[in-house]
């Protein structure tokens, strides 16, 4: 009787392509991106505990960058939840603060 995936012979395939050799270790994004020489940042201000908002040089453009961060082996590091702002995008958000204050006055 065949089962599927399995070879007939019964040897597993796997064990033998890396017989001898320690398996390969996969590098994470987080600490590719924490190890990269490519961005520099300025720390605004601190929004909350755990919020913060810098400013970013990467690959040569300017981010505003507001973001969430945990703690991770006693290391700050920055996580998914955020938004990074071009310059462009940044100017046009600044422009309408006033419409957002009026806004948020009106709706309190």
């Amino acid at each position: 009787m065949s089962f599927r995936g399995k070879r007939k012979d019964g040897e597993d395939h796997a064990s033998e392509e890396h017989e001898g050799h320690a398996p390969t270790k996969k590098a994470s994004k987080t600490s590719a991106a924490v190890d990269s020489d490519d961005s520099d940042d300025i720390v605004v201000c601190e929004i909350s505990k755990n919020r913060r908002v810098s400013v970013r040089n990467w690959n040569g453009k300017f981010w505003v960058d507001i973001r969430e961060f945990y703690i991770k082996d006693g290391k700050q590091l920055p996580g998914k939840k955020g938004i990074a702002l071009s310059l462009d995008q940044w100017n046009i958000l600044r422009d309408h603060v006033e419409e957002i204050d009026k806004a948020l006055a009106g709706n309190s």
